[in-house]
């Protein structure tokens, strides 16, 4: 059978008709390209122009040219589009800019945060506001603020006009903002503190306090001590400053280096201070603290007696403090005990009449008890030295000091828990730590293992007070135990 594919005829008409197809197209595209665009739009009753293919592949171009209607540009674009390419290419379009594409030039914002040896002054000019602007913004400061309260590590937010004319290169390096429009900072979660320009001819700078609202409830932790009570207390989200002020409470009584075992447990209730968005801004006083410890329950109590100094008590009415703490500095490691060792420098086995405690340089150390300075300088191999004088014959020495807290020196009393120095590496030391001793009657004596005099009991009223105040606490322990124990039972 033939295939009328593969006829001489089918092929001829088949090239004919192609070729004529091109030439139309062509023909079109000549057409629109050599259109000039006007305003009119095409009509409806307009003539156009049609292409018919007849069943014999000829061509009967039917074509008015005296009724053409010029192209506008937006058709000319379109049929542009869609004959040659799917980008938009635009004829004849001049592009205008309305109002509202022009925009006015944005506030500058910058963030400044202060460091050791900075003034309010230099860091306001150094961001690039004039001697005046920064005099006139620190004038209006202090009546809301000390500017001599600013602390390193504050952030402060400056804004800035724009310039009010284009910058040059040159003009950039010295000032590439307008003036200064306003400051703001933090000083407290509690507390925002704002200086702005008013508006009006007679701008000047104003200062204003705002006080940001927080609510007050009591929060409860507790955990099983693994390993250490810093991890444990990590591991249950209590607050650092919550920790540190268990810890306190605790070193009279408790060696945290030889006495936590595993499975020993904590709970410490506090005051948490939230905002109005839940968050927890920071703490207040911790009121309750447990200790468990070998199946023993060491708890504590926050009181304040008629003496007017607030203490923690057990639940027989003792103070937790003793005449001197046992460990004089926070986060601690117990690196060298009392007695002979060899030295690590000298390198002979030498009597070591002190403990050792390994923290990062620039640590606080704590006063012990309270009592006298006899000395706060440098003393032969210990470095910086500080030395105590306390009651019923006791004295405290503090070795290898980075350096002493202002107004440390001989003659100066101090309380217990006052800082008094850094941890350093001062003198005949291999690194960053505390040497610490103990003296009774002169004579040296280990700090871990004297028995030191008791603190303050409470007698007669006081402790009816504390009676009173104890069953409170307990009342706010039941309350907030019920909570995790309805959540329990809905978990099993």
């Amino acid at each position: 059978m033939k295939n009328r594919f593969h006829t001489p005829t089918f092929m001829v008409n088949a090239a004919l008709g192609g070729s004529l197809s091109i030439l139309a197209l062509g023909g079109i595209y000549f057409w629109l390209s050599s259109s000039t665009p006007i305003e009119e739009q095409v009509t409806n009753n307009s003539p156009s122009a049609s292409v018919e293919m007849t069943n014999d592949e000829s061509i009967d171009a039917n074509i008015n040219t005296q009724d053409i209607t010029v192209a506008s540009p937006e058709v000319v674009a379109t049929l542009k589009t869609d004959l040659l390419t799917s980008e938009y290419i635009a004829v004849g379009a001049v592009p205008t800019e309305t109002a509202a594409d022009i925009q006015e030039p944005s506030d500058i914002e910058k963030m400044v945060t202060v460091s050791h040896g900075d003034t309010l002054m230099s860091l306001l000019v150094t961001a690039g506001a004039t001697r005046s602007e920064a005099h006139g913004a620190i004038t209006a400061l202090t009546d809301v603020y000390s500017p001599r309260k600013i602390r390193p590590g504050l952030d402060i937010a400056l804004t800035f006009a724009p310039p009010s004319a284009p910058v040059t290169e040159e003009q950039a390096k010295e000032r590439n903002v307008g003036p200064l429009r306003a400051m703001q900072f933090q000083p407290s979660v509690e507390r925002i503190v704002k200086v702005s320009t008013t508006e009006g001819e007679d701008s000047k700078y104003i200062a204003e306090e705002i006080q940001r609202p927080l609510t007050m409830r009591m929060a409860r932790s507790t955990n099983e001590i693994t390993s250490s009570l810093y991890l444990a207390a990590t591991n249950a989200s209590v607050p650092n400053d919550i920790m540190i002020k268990m810890i306190r409470a605790y070193s009279f009584d408790v060696d945290f280096q030889r006495e936590i075992q595993k499975g020993d447990s904590f709970e410490v209730v506090y005051e948490a201070f939230y905002d109005e968005d839940g968050n927890l801004a920071r703490t207040g006083e911790m009121l309750y603290g447990r200790l468990n410890l070998s199946g023993d329950d060491l708890q504590l109590y926050r009181f304040t007696p008629s003496s007017g100094f607030t203490d923690y008590f057990n639940e027989k009415g003792q103070s937790a403090k003793k005449a001197l703490m046992r460990t004089p500095v926070d986060g601690a490691r117990l690196s060298s005990r009392f007695g002979k060792r060899k030295h690590p420098v000298l390198g002979y086995t030498k009597m070591h009449k002190g403990v050792d405690f390994a923290a990062p340089r620039g640590t606080p150390i704590y006063a012990a008890g309270d009592g006298v300075i006899l000395r706060a300088n440098r003393f032969s191999s210990f470095g910086n030295y500080i030395k105590i004088r306390h009651h019923s014959g006791y004295e405290t020495a503090y070795a290898h000091l980075k350096g002493f807290a202002k107004g440390i020196r001989k003659s100066k009393r101090v309380r217990q828990g006052q800082v008094i120095g850094y941890v350093g590496t001062t003198g005949r030391s291999t690194g960053p730590h505390l040497h610490y001793e103990v003296l009774f009657n002169g004579r040296q004596v280990n700090p871990l293992g004297v028995k030191l005099p008791a603190g303050e009991k409470l007698k007669k009223a006081d402790l009816k007070k504390f009676k009173v105040e104890q069953a409170k606490i307990d009342k706010i322990i039941e309350e907030l135990e019920k909570p995790a124990a309805i959540a329990k039972l809905e978990t099993n």
